[in-house]
């Protein structure tokens, strides 16, 4: 089991910065992908970024690209999201997430198993 914990959300104004940091327990980290997800209120859960378990490929919604930038450190077992330029709607509550699958990429959340609690992030105009 993995249990992971995120931090590094706040309030920022539009076209700040943030990083959110997303630290993991156990000894398997380096097996997992790993993902970023959002959830607005009234609104799904929707995929952000994902990385490979090596840290060598990494993916990201269009509405993020050029904006956000996903790395992992698997000898801190953490995975970060770096978030610039950031908008009123990048407003939500994020997750990072494990993914023992290959199909990690696609953003599906079936392919994702162990979640974290989320951190709030609120972009003001």
């Amino acid at each position: 089991q993995v249990q992971l914990v995120e931090s590094g959300g706040g309030l920022v104004q539009a076209g700040g910065s943030l990083r959110l940091s997303c630290a993991a327990s156990g000894r398997n980290f380096r097996t997992y992908a790993m993902g970023w997800f959002r959830q607005a209120p009234g609104k799904e859960r929707e995929f952000v970024a994902a990385i490979s378990r090596s840290g060598h490929m990494s993916y990201y919604a269009d509405s993020v690209k050029g904006r956000f930038t996903i790395s992992r450190d698997n000898a801190k077992n953490t995975v970060y999201l770096q978030m610039i330029s950031l908008i009123p709607e990048d407003t939500a509550v994020y997750y990072c997430a494990t993914s023992p699958s290959g199909y990690y990429y696609r953003g599906d959340l079936d392919e994702y198993n162990y979640w974290g609690q989320g951190t709030q992030v609120t972009v003001s105009s």
